[in-house]
């Protein structure tokens, strides 16, 4: 025991140190992994200021420094300026929303598959596709001269979102998440920090940490990220990026107003942030907004998928890349994938370009509308916060649940959501909420019967 002895002092974490195992701060490290997986250390606790580890476990302040470091990276603890360092409420959740298999008898409502009204659409297009007779060049490796007219379609898929770009600025990823990963992989370094939603989607999350990447939660007011809080994190927490759902934010579902796309913008130029803006909801709105790539055009990467445009499995994304970023952002994808599959993007560029693409748009809103009605009939609007075209909602809870404790609950009654815990960042207290993917189930008549399942939970 130290001369100034912590005996009976209080402290959240002691730790022990053994000098003989080197170095010191992952030993230290590991010691808080375990604590927090195996539940000593619960979301939300203050761990001790490092300068009093420091004196208690007789190291260097470096050390421990070291140490809370490699746990931040890992997303185990959060450290707030001014406020100290806190186990991440999100430390033990699952990020990784997607089961390896379907639950059997379970109404999925977690995951966000999106329904099958363009499934058909996609078959006949397909089918003609591998009628003609050089098809066989779809089952090789694909080269960049190939895909000329294939990004011609991304710069018409980017122009029905209100984004001008060129050819040479568009870039083919493996789905949304694989163009996501590959820009952080691109422009970011370990250790670095980005700026997020409080509550944001998981895939981001899972990304940044396998990358060591920091995600910072920006305060919101009115439910959209608040531009001061925004201003704030630029000047305090040493932030090098910004990632945004601008239109029907995943899981909050809020659609992010004008004047804040404008403010936001401004400021990632005064301050040399470069935003990733995810557009998977964009075109399923009922009012397009401008994007906030039109606001700072040469310090956004959007981001189009087709997972909820056309078909989940039709695994190809486009990024519309600043000439700024295009070389460490292509060099990247290239290093994650070498080539997207020739087959999808042909088949995506000749639904893009084809008649049938805003038909395809269309089937998925009246599809969306007919659930939400459904929704609205059993569970109302008041609590369960989302518009008419959004394939999810957001279900407040009373205070007889907290949100993991619903998804425990309705899980058991046969129904799959997930709890505001597998969305919030860092420190953050969890929404007490769930999020609904209302889009999942196979039929409406599913739907139905996971909407009175939970309204008759609710009501207990």
């Amino acid at each position: 025991m130290p001369v100034n002895s912590f005996e009976n002092y209080p402290m959240t974490w002691k730790p022990t140190v053994n000098r003989e195992e080197r170095p010191i701060y992952q030993a230290l490290a590991k010691q808080l992994e375990e604590a927090v997986i195996e539940g000593h250390l619960v979301p939300g606790t203050k761990l001790p200021p490092q300068r009093e580890l420091a004196d208690y476990l007789e190291v260097n302040l470096s050390t421990i420094s070291k140490a809370f470091k490699v746990a931040e990276l890992k997303g185990l603890i959060s450290a707030t300026v001014g406020s100290g360092t806190y186990v991440s409420y999100d430390a033990v959740s699952n990020a990784y929303l997607l089961g390896e298999e379907k639950p059997k008898h379970m109404i999925e409502m977690g995951a966000m598959l999106t329904d099958r009204v363009s499934y058909g659409p996609l078959y006949d297009l397909l089918q003609t596709m591998l009628q003609e007779s050089d098809c066989a060049r779809w089952f090789g490796y694909g080269r960049p001269g190939d895909t000329v007219w294939q990004k011609d379609a991304g710069v018409k898929l980017m122009n029905y979102a209100g984004i001008e770009t060129t050819r040479e600025q568009i870039l083919l990823a493996n789905g949304g998440q694989n163009a996501i990963t590959a820009t952080l992989a691109g422009l970011c370094r370990h250790g670095d920090r980005i700026g997020v939603d409080h509550h944001t989607y998981p895939g981001l999350k899972t990304a940044a940490a396998m990358l060591g990447i920091q995600l910072v939660p920006i305060r919101s007011e009115g439910d959209e990220m608040n531009p001061e809080a925004l201003l704030y994190a630029c000047k305090n927490e040493n932030i090098k990026g910004l990632y945004l759902i601008p239109d029907y934010q995943n899981p909050m579902t809020y659609t992010m107003s004008v004047e804040t796309r404008k403010s936001i913008a401004e400021i990632a130029v005064q301050h040399d942030l470069f935003i990733i803006e995810n557009g998977m909801f964009h075109l399923l709105q009922d009012e397009l907004l401008p994007a906030v790539a039109t606001f700072a055009p040469e310090r956004t990467i959007y981001v189009a998928s087709l997972s909820k445009t056309m078909a989940p499995g039709l695994r190809l994304a486009y990024a519309a890349v600043p000439l700024k970023y295009l070389d460490p952002v292509k060099k990247a994808l290239y290093n994650l994938n070498i080539s997207v599959s020739p087959l999808f993007a042909e088949l995506a560029a000749r639904a893009i370009v084809s008649k049938g693409f805003e038909q395809m748009v269309a089937f998925h809103k009246e599809e969306t509308k007919a659930r939400n009605r459904l929704v609205d009939k059993y569970l109302g609007k008041e609590n369960c916060l989302g518009g008419n075209s959004g394939i999810f909602r957001w279900l407040h809870l009373p205070s007889s649940f907290t949100g993991d404790q619903f998804e425990q609950l309705a899980s058991a009654q046969g129904v799959e959501v997930y709890s505001g815990g597998r969305f919030a960042v860092g420190n953050v207290v969890p929404a007490n909420a769930v999020r609904l993917a209302i889009c999942a189930p196979e039929t409406r008549e599913e739907l139905e019967k996971g909407l009175i399942i939970l309204k008759e939970m609710l009501a207990v």
